[in-house]
């Protein structure tokens, strides 16, 4: 596993199905947000587009509400308008639920290291605030994977198999694992897959950033 949400890209769409409200209620907040912000800063779309790089038609788009956008567009653009991304979603009412509920398949899927060798991370939770103190994930690896990148990050992960069968590194041991068993570790210890036994490989991973 590695730190996916750390200036990562992501596929379109956020959280999906969290806290009961839809898609297009997010993205209206997002970009109602965003233009309030680059009006105050005194900035036009076509500033936000030269500094960011984003053509001024998606600038638009993503204010208007008409697209899904990724991690790293958003921040980029706050960057640009001097909004930290921490405080993006402060004010976002959740209609005073304690809780949040991510439906099946509706995680926000997260583009990191090993997507490109056939790894899936989809974000199960995200918590409003400055900081995240963890982030939970579903793992999947298929028979795509085939050089294996190596993670270190801040932080305890633990892991919980539930498909397929693997051998997982941590460090200089090697661990044979499958459905039902777990695996916990310091997370600045170079970890990660060493061998895919049988694919489809699915597995939880909670990343612990602990309190500051």
């Amino acid at each position: 596993m590695t730190e996916p949400t750390e200036g990562k890209d992501v596929d379109e769409g956020l959280i999906q199905g969290t806290t009961g409200r839809s898609r297009l209620e997010l993205e209206a907040y997002i970009g109602t947000r965003i233009r309030q912000e680059r009006r105050g800063q005194g900035l036009k779309i076509a500033d936000v587009a030269r500094i960011t790089g984003i053509s001024q038609g998606m600038v638009s788009k993503i204010e208007n509400a008409q697209v899904s956008t990724s991690l790293d567009t958003l921040s980029r653009l706050c960057e640009a308008i001097g909004l930290p991304l921490s405080r993006l979603f402060t004010d976002y009412d959740q209609t005073g639920s304690a809780a949040q509920l991510v439906r099946a398949d509706e995680g926000m899927e997260v583009v990191g290291r090993g997507t490109d060798k056939g790894h899936t991370y989809r974000l199960l939770a995200h918590r409003r605030g400055p900081r995240q103190n963890f982030e939970p994930f579903l793992v999947t690896l298929d028979d795509a994977s085939e050089v294996f990148p190596t993670f270190s990050h801040p932080g305890t992960e633990f892991l919980h198999f539930l498909e397929g069968r693997m051998v997982y590194r941590v460090g200089n041991e090697l661990f044979e694992v499958g459905p039902g068993d777990s695996l916990t570790f310091e997370g600045e210890v170079a970890h990660g897959p060493e061998a895919l036994l049988e694919v489809p490989i699915r597995f939880l991973s909670v990343l612990n950033y602990g309190e500051e």
